[in-house]
């Protein structure tokens, strides 16, 4: 091993370790993790597309004006995909509010199905569930409204993260001889944690395809050679595939609104439905471990008892930047030599 990887680090690179664990740190903490992602994302697109448009340019000030209109045209692309989503489940094509008047209708008629045992924790009929209903919306009126709330900053928080990613990539035009040594240090901890995003996001997709594949094969396959024909199955694919994105948290919803709508058939159905997805889809994690691991190098136990710590210490939003932070923090350390 040569002597240099394990030399004494500098003042500056010291300085900026300490502040990325410090915002790190604050991001968990202050739950700006959103604004991270949305700005990572931004960050590395522009990055991955710059040098195609730098290559052409040879003028510093040309370059720093092409990378801000890519930067400005990425934003916007990803409001504009955002927004076609949204619309998709909006309309008849993606159905989602069909989806979500299935799943209440299924839920009010499940009690011809259901054991006795469950039954008695049902509202007795539809006014009934009407009126507890509107009960707790009174009730919780000051929530719900610090929710829309909440929403709205959150999305405010997305935006400027995706601001500020353009913003870091394009200083990233500015060759790095002209930087001083702290600012230096920190451009490499920021390229270090794009680095991280950009496989863990891979990995990410590459699991929300799977998951997205196996439910339809049981949806398209499966319970088609069995007689059983569900509704809506093109809509649960695709909020399978979306919801997959979010690492743990999104198949646990998407597997809820299968079995939910598994129970319109029966409930030998719903609970073979919820058998298959248990042995199949709640495998996750160690899925989820697996396909990162490859991407960073690093075991499947590595990752779980990263994702076991961070969600005790922070809960679900720790689970989502567990394989982000611990993929840059084992870049930093094989950077050093250390592992």
């Amino acid at each position: 091993m040569a002597l240099n990887t394990l030399s004494r680090p500098s003042t500056s690179e010291i300085a900026a370790w300490l502040v990325t664990a410090g915002v790190l740190l604050l991001i968990l903490l202050l739950h700006l993790l959103p604004a991270l992602l949305a700005g990572l994302l931004v960050f590395e697109l522009v990055h991955v597309i710059s040098p195609i448009v730098g290559r052409r340019l040879s003028n510093q000030r040309a370059k720093l004006i092409a990378v801000a209109l890519l930067s400005f045209v990425v934003i916007s692309l990803l409001i504009l995909a955002a927004v076609g989503v949204v619309a998709f489940f909006r309309s008849d094509a993606g159905n989602l509010p069909g989806l979500f008047a299935k799943m209440a209708q299924i839920i009010e008629d499940s009690r011809k199905v259901l054991p006795p045992f469950i039954i008695d924790h049902l509202p007795p009929d539809a006014e009934t569930f009407k009126q507890t209903a509107a009960l707790w919306l009174r009730t919780h009126a000051a929530q719900l409204q610090l929710a829309g709330t909440e929403a709205g900053r959150l999305m405010a928080h997305i935006l400027v993260g995706m601001i500020i990613g353009a913003m870091v990539a394009l200083r990233e035009v500015v060759p790095m001889e002209h930087y001083r040594p702290l600012a230096r240090a920190l451009v490499e901890r920021i390229a270090r944690l794009g680095l991280a995003f950009r496989r863990i996001v891979f990995a990410q997709v590459r699991i929300a395809a799977l998951n997205a594949s196996f439910t339809a094969i049981y949806l398209l396959v499966v319970l088609p050679l069995a007689g059983i024909h569900l509704p809506l199955t093109k809509t649960m694919i695709a909020v399978t595939f979306l919801l997959g994105l979010l690492p743990v948290v999104g198949n646990l919803l998407s597997n809820t609104v299968i079995v939910i709508v598994s129970l319109s058939q029966s409930l030998g159905v719903a609970i073979g439905s919820l058998v298959f997805l248990i042995v199949i889809h709640k495998l996750e994690y160690f899925l989820n471990a697996r396909i990162v691991g490859s991407q960073i190098r690093a075991r499947a136990w590595e990752l779980l008892l990263a994702m076991l710590l961070m969600e005790a210490a922070f809960g679900l939003v720790g689970v989502v930047a567990a394989p982000i932070y611990y993929a840059y923090l084992k870049d930093e350390l094989v950077a050093r030599g250390l592992v």
